[in-house]
């Protein structure tokens, strides 16, 4: 496989409608999609809860964006507002969440062909950044596959994923006490398209999965 390319600042403009003032931006990670073939799409990926120190390095939003890169997406990766250098002040509110997010997808449709050849977006998230995802599955037609990391079933929308129709790859680890095993499988069951991998001897943060995740992220990308 070729090198791996270079991560590169990314600066995320916020809608002139966002309550904070105009101008304001979020702070981002873009890494181009990997090999010679030319990009086939690009992914956005979204961190945990900003209160709980949720960010753009996350071990495990580094490693989905470094899967979607190998597999031949560009991928965003970015703090919320009020993390990092993003503007604001950090929040846990749905609205701000789904705010920052469609403006990552906003950067992600006009980031041109030469970035994501013109392809399909992947909406990727990781635990209170997978419901964000989730919610922001039909925003775009341009959104086509999402990668849904250890999301809390009690919150996550399943009419969302059953009206939206396109495939989805959910992974969990067995011994995450956010993410009860029996209950999310019980949220996805009959769902066309969507995929499940538990992992075991694996909790909600990763430490001894974080390879496998991207693993599976990169295989069912690949495919």
């Amino acid at each position: 496989m070729s090198p791996r390319p270079f991560e590169r600042p990314a600066t995320i403009a916020l809608p002139d409608s966002d309550p904070l003032p105009d101008g304001s931006a979020l702070e981002g990670l873009w890494l181009p999609a990997r090999g010679e073939d030319g990009p086939r799409g690009g992914a956005v990926m979204a961190a945990p809860h900003p209160l709980m120190g949720g960010s753009m390095e996350s071990p495990v939003a580094t490693e989905v964006a470094l899967a979607a890169s190998d597999a031949g997406y560009g991928s965003l990766r970015f703090n919320w507002r009020g993390v990092g250098g993003s503007a604001g002040t950090a929040s846990g509110e749905v609205d701000d969440a789904d705010l920052d997010y469609r403006a990552a997808l906003s950067f992600i449709e006009a980031a041109g062909d030469d970035e994501t050849g013109g392809g399909p977006t992947v909406v990727c998230g990781y635990s209170w950044g997978s419901l964000a995802a989730a919610r922001l599955l039909a925003s775009s037609p341009l959104n086509r596959k999402a990668v849904l990391v250890a999301p809390p079933p009690a919150m996550l929308a399943r009419d969302k994923l059953e009206a939206w129709g396109h495939p989805v790859l959910v992974i969990a680890g067995d011994r995450d006490t956010y993410v009860p095993t029996d209950e999310l499988k019980s949220k996805l069951v009959g769902l066309e398209g969507v995929t499940l991998v538990v992992l075991e001897g694996v909790d909600h943060f990763f430490m001894d999965g974080l390879g496998q995740v991207g693993e599976h992220v990169r295989s069912w990308l690949q495919g």
